[in-house]
């Protein structure tokens, strides 16, 4: 195993460029779950991030929030604005395992790890998050809403590092997030909903339904046209539509249906 520590974003680009399957690291919370199980992990080389200050903070400015590629769960947490403006982030952050992973682990580790059932990327997703790439070759920013191709697939290359993560600051009249889990915390999600509503109109996101965090534009139409949601019933066609959840381990695809239904419909009456 070789390990780079670069001392500026110019160079650890300059790393990812020459250097084939160089794995970038930051917190590592991710990478540290599995290594003492996945001796394959042991024979690569990694890049580790953390020493690069330009990449640490959480920054306001007039029309966003800007989250530094190495910004915590506790950096957001711990921000008083944060809680005023977009509460969901400081709500997801807190159910991201113990305090020890909310200090160490990152919001762009959450983006990149592409799980599924994620707590940061709903929440991100649910405010219209911008993922902006960096690599040798120039800045990219995609759409979180775009950022997955399919179940671990993202619209990044290998030459390409988060360096920041765009929050647009808006007003609004609805922010909800809910985790379904065997616990409120340390717990994978079964299933997770993240909900606003703002001048750009409704985002529903659905975490633990798909191969990836996935919007979803039918249940979002539904709530534009402002049907009479009278029962979680109403809902399941909808659903239907946007999500294709699994039978494994944590619960049934059934199960996972009709509690999103459940929790969105209490949501909606909230």
């Amino acid at each position: 195993m070789k390990l780079f520590q670069p001392a500026s974003l110019t160079e650890a680009c300059e790393i990812l460029a020459g250097e084939r399957g160089v794995v970038p690291m930051a917190g590592g919370t991710d990478l540290l779950v599995h290594w003492p199980t996945r001796a394959s992990e042991h024979d690569k080389d990694y890049l580790d991030l953390s020493g690069l200050s330009e990449l640490r903070g959480v920054r306001w400015t007039e029309g966003e929030l800007q989250l530094g590629a190495l910004a915590t769960y506790w950096d957001v947490i711990a921000d008083p604005q944060a809680a005023r403006e977009l509460p969901l982030l400081v709500q997801a952050a807190r159910l991201v395992g113990a305090i020890q992973i909310q200090a160490r682990g990152t919001w762009a580790g959450n983006i990149v790890n592409a799980s599924p059932a994620a707590d940061g990327v709903p929440v991100l997703m649910a405010y219209d998050a911008v993922v902006v790439l960096q690599s040798a070759r120039g800045r990219e920013e995609v759409a979180l809403t775009d950022f997955y191709r399919g179940y671990k697939q993202l619209r990044k290359t290998d030459d390409q590092l988060v360096a920041a993560i765009r929050v647009p600051r808006r007003g609004y009249t609805v922010q909800q997030f809910h985790k379904v889990g065997s616990r409120r915390a340390q717990a994978i999600a079964k299933v997770g909903l993240a909900l606003t509503r703002s001048a750009a109109g409704w985002r529903v996101v659905a975490a633990s339904m798909a191969p990836t965090i996935r919007r979803c534009p039918a249940l979002e139409q539904l709530l534009e046209t402002g049907a009479d949601v009278r029962e979680p019933e109403a809902l399941h066609a909808a659903i239907a539509s946007d999500t294709s959840p699994i039978d494994d381990i944590r619960s049934s695809a059934e199960y996972r249906r009709r509690v999103m239904a459940r929790v969105l419909f209490a949501a909606l009456r909230a």
